[in-house]
């Protein structure tokens, strides 16, 4: 019932203002007292799901992007994150939303949705699962082609209101971010609650092998090999793939080139309510 009702709402637009939007293997967590960011969202799944843990009692939500990369880890993760800004002993429960994947050809979808069920039966915590609308509930068909129904979905921090969404500012450090997942990152938390910043890296990876060879192909080549579900994707997912390929063909050593002290890069809400970048202290 609760899925169908999620996939019944249109896909609201979520404008910069208030969001924290989390790409692929990030997560972010905070709570209803957080003056900067009232939105945590994130779109573009295909085969990966989308999970939202909430604390009933002290309200601390955290969203993440999964793409069975390491789910049990990934899972112990988000759940300790959560716990740490909740007492879990007194009122209030846990409480997980699923969404996204599609009866894809590769069955990658179903894999994910039973690696996320046994992962959280597995935690020594009671959590209860309140939204499920993953791979077969979550799944649209047109002229013999599967696709998802919902590609992204939105998490109202101070309500707990979850939306399907799109979001047409997914930054700041867009590229950098993808080529973050693109050569091999494990799930990283970008956000500390505390002093209400996003911190991007740093990020170390080797050169992207055959970069050149990948930005010469066609964009069907790079459909077909770069993407869990080729026919599925939405349709900037080429431009944003050869994007991510140019950043990292430009930065072959992010230590040099992006992250010479070794230091995050920093950003906190203006007035506006949108990122700005924050310098950070040299020491």
């Amino acid at each position: 019932e609760k899925a169908k009702l999620l996939r019944s709402q249109p896909a609201r637009t979520v404008e910069p203002r208030g969001l924290l939007y989390v790409q692929q293997r990030e997560f972010a967590v905070t709570t209803p007292e957080d003056g900067s960011v009232s939105i945590l969202g994130s779109d573009d799944a295909t085969t990966c799901h989308i999970v939202v843990l909430r604390h009933t009692g002290s309200g601390a939500t955290c969203l993440t992007h999964c793409d069975g990369s390491d789910t049990d880890a990934e899972v112990s993760l988000i759940m300790s994150s959560v716990k740490s800004f909740s007492d879990t002993t007194g009122h209030g429960r846990l409480e997980v939303h699923l969404v996204g994947g599609f009866n894809d050809d590769r069955q990658l979808s179903q894999k994910l949705t039973n690696q996320l069920l046994r992962a959280f039966d597995l935690q020594p915590d009671d959590v209860h699962l309140v939204t499920f609308c993953v791979t077969e509930l979550n799944d649209r068909e047109e002229k013999d082609i599967h696709f998802p129904i919902i590609y992204g979905i939105a998490v109202n921090v101070k309500t707990a209101e979850i939306f399907p969404a799109t979001f047409p500012e997914k930054g700041p450090d867009e590229d950098l971010r993808s080529a973050h997942v693109l050569t091999g990152a494990t799930l990283t938390n970008i956000y500390d609650t505390k002093l209400e910043q996003l911190h991007i890296g740093p990020y170390f990876w080797r050169p992207f092998p055959l970069v050149d060879f990948w930005l010469e192909q066609d964009d069907q080549q790079i459909l077909q090999n770069l993407s869990t579900s080729p026919l599925a994707e939405p349709p900037h997912f080429v431009s944003h793939i050869r994007s991510t390929l140019t950043f990292l063909k430009e930065h072959p050593f992010p230590s040099r080139s992006l992250f010479p002290d070794r230091k995050p890069r920093l950003y906190k809400k203006n007035e506006e309510g949108l990122w700005e970048q924050v310098c950070s202290d040299r020491i």
